[in-house]
């Protein structure tokens, strides 16, 4: 059986070698911090299950530790209160609310967010606790500050960190709201989803400091971008390459809703084939066109519900290789989408690393190739 050592540092050859590991001081933080520490159980999704099971893996159970030392996401937590070692019953049912992020994706984003020595970043989301001691690590404890909204994921995260023989400053609070005691801070690294900017963020990072951080929706569409502050409460950025999504921070998640019941509408000609909105930077496009909506279906049948209005929008596949949208309520949602991905289209279709976003006090814009392009408002 391997160790823990012997898997770790399997982990970093594999790392190093798929180009995730291009900074010798990040090397030395995986080598150096035990992630059993932060995960000393967690849930395995049931392949096929409807709804969506997951088995508790604990320590001592067979490929607990290989597990924990393969490229992936750990889920650690269900419905913000099932913790694996709740569980009884062989598996349980639930969604995601708290992981330890796969750590090639940690690992990049600490590289993308160009911290230098000696500056100062907070970390917003700290989960397990796992990138906090990576940062802690490389960075020095006194330069990390983390926040974490869950009191007992943050407690959990708060002993391992700890344990792994690290003392950053760590919160428990609204990440949203920055640190409590303001701060100056030369970056921010955001590890949950935000649907826009949080205005403190942008007075709590100097001028000329980055802000990285996922930026999605009620629709689970999203895109990783890295924006420089540049003036209180103004910053302008870029979104990375990638397919990068997180959880969403629980302040900026949906709301409850009823059981969706499809009711009639108005019926005419799709000039968008569907399926378009079911593709990764078609789904970000279609979300930014109506922020509002949660997006349900696949292919040519989707189905958008506006949160907020109880607007609806539904597609199918009608004759001759048409596509038929039903519509209905006060925000007309397809059309919406349809304006958006034409103009999308208009641009050459890029992916994600071809938007941008412009922060002011007044809104938040993100466009297409340019600020001037093609464009649309996040829902502050």
């Amino acid at each position: 059986m391997s160790t823990s050592a012997q898997l770790r540092a399997a982990l970093v050859d594999a790392l190093t070698e798929d180009g995730t590991l291009a900074d010798s001081g990040w090397r030395s933080a995986v080598e150096a911090v035990p992630r059993e520490l932060f995960t000393g159980s967690y849930f395995h999704q049931v392949t096929g299950s409807v709804p969506t099971h997951y088995r508790p893996v604990r320590q001592g159970d067979e490929g607990w530790l290989e597990g924990i030392y393969t490229d992936q996401t750990l889920v650690t937590q269900l419905d913000g209160r099932i913790r694996p070692d709740d569980v009884s019953d062989s598996t349980a049912a639930g969604s995601p609310s708290s992981s330890s992020t796969l750590p090639s994706l940690v690992l990049r984003m600490w590289q993308q967010l160009d911290v230098q020595p000696g500056q100062r970043v907070l970390e917003v989301g700290t989960g397990t606790g796992y990138s906090t001691a990576l940062g802690a690590y490389r960075l020095g404890d006194g330069n990390l500050t983390s926040i974490e909204y869950d009191p007992v994921v943050g407690a959990a995260a708060h002993s391992a960190v700890k344990t792994a023989g690290h003392t950053p400053r760590m919160i428990i609070g609204d990440g949203l709201r920055g640190d409590p005691e303001g701060g100056a801070y030369d970056r921010l690294i955001a590890t949950c989803s935000v649907r826009y900017i949080p205005v403190p963020w942008l007075h709590q990072v100097k001028p000329g400091g980055k802000i990285l951080v996922t930026l999605s929706g009620w629709s689970y569409a999203s895109g990783l971008a890295l924006l420089t502050v540049t003036g209180p409460g103004a910053a302008t950025g870029r979104f990375l390459p990638g397919y990068t999504s997180f959880m969403i921070a629980r302040p900026h998640d949906r709301p409850p809703r009823p059981a969706l019941a499809l009711l009639p509408g108005e019926e005419r000609t799709s000039v968008i084939d569907p399926a378009i909105i079911g593709t990764w930077t078609g789904s970000w496009v279609a979300q930014l066109a109506a922020p509002s909506a949660e997006r349900m279906g696949a292919g040519t049948e989707q189905i958008l519900l506006d949160v907020s209005t109880g607007s609806q929008a539904r597609t199918s596949s009608g004759a001759d290789s048409s596509w038929v949208v039903v519509q209905r309520g006060p925000v007309p949602l397809w059309d919406r989408v349809e304006r958006a991905v034409q103009s999308w289209q208009a641009a050459g279709a890029p992916h994600q690393e071809g938007f941008g976003i412009t922060v002011s006090d007044a809104r938040q814009r993100v466009w297409i190739g340019s600020e001037d392009g093609p464009g649309w408002d996040l829902p502050i």
